[in-house]
């Protein structure tokens, strides 16, 4: 049976996940970004920017083991973009396609969770996105169709990560802790994850996080 993954989730040190006032400019929020320094100086990253070079250390390890076996993926809408409403209530949000231009990079199925429906959403390169408005246990079993046996990433953002993790439906975490004290946005550890049945399988520092991966069970 697919499993329920979150890989390269990138965690302040004091918990956060996301910056406030996520929007066009802050994707991830006032100061979202430097959560995010880790990954781009990897040669996984630059491979899919199309740009030669960079790290092949830990931190690019990590970052490649995110995408091994995943046949799925399930995101909350605030990661597909800052649109907010009905899909068709303006010209923005009707043309909204996400962050990642004509090709994201995924290629296979990915079901954003929403409170408003919407046509399937097919681009180029192999992924298409799918609007799930019936909550998240109907969006990973829909996942799990579209895996046809592979696991299920679940993407983030924070919110639909906590969702989750308290609903029981999360496998594995790995969590990449950054050198970041952001004081204020949207905090991952509400609840008892201890409780809930996860432990530390490995931890290990890289080049630019420290990077822990949680099982459950």
């Amino acid at each position: 049976m697919s499993r329920v993954r979150v890989h390269n989730f990138s965690v302040s040190i004091d918990g956060y996940g996301a910056g406030l006032n996520q929007g066009i400019n802050d994707p991830l929020g006032a100061r979202g970004m430097e959560l995010h320094q880790w990954v781009f100086p990897t040669a996984s990253w630059r491979e899919r920017s199309g740009e030669p070079g960079g790290s092949t250390g830990t931190d690019d390890a990590w970052l490649r083991a995110g995408d091994a076996g995943i046949g799925a993926t399930v995101m909350g809408r605030n990661m597909f973009g800052p649109i907010r409403g009905p899909w068709d209530a303006d010209d923005e949000a009707s043309s909204w396609r996400g962050w990642w231009g004509e090709s994201p990079p995924y290629g296979h199925d990915l079901f954003v969770l929403t409170h408003h429906p919407r046509d399937p959403l097919p681009m180029s390169g192999g992924t298409t996105f799918h609007f799930v408005a019936d909550g998240l246990p109907a969006a990973l079993e829909a996942a799990r169709s579209a895996a046809h046996g592979g696991d299920i990433r679940l993407g983030g953002g924070v919110a639909t990560v906590r969702e989750a993790v308290a609903a029981g439906l999360v496998d594995e975490l790995h969590l990449a802790f950054t050198p970041v004290l952001l004081g204020a946005g949207e905090w991952l550890f509400t609840g008892n994850w201890a409780a809930d049945g996860f432990r530390v399988a490995e931890s290990q520092p890289g080049e630019g996080a420290f990077h822990v991966r949680l099982l459950r069970g």
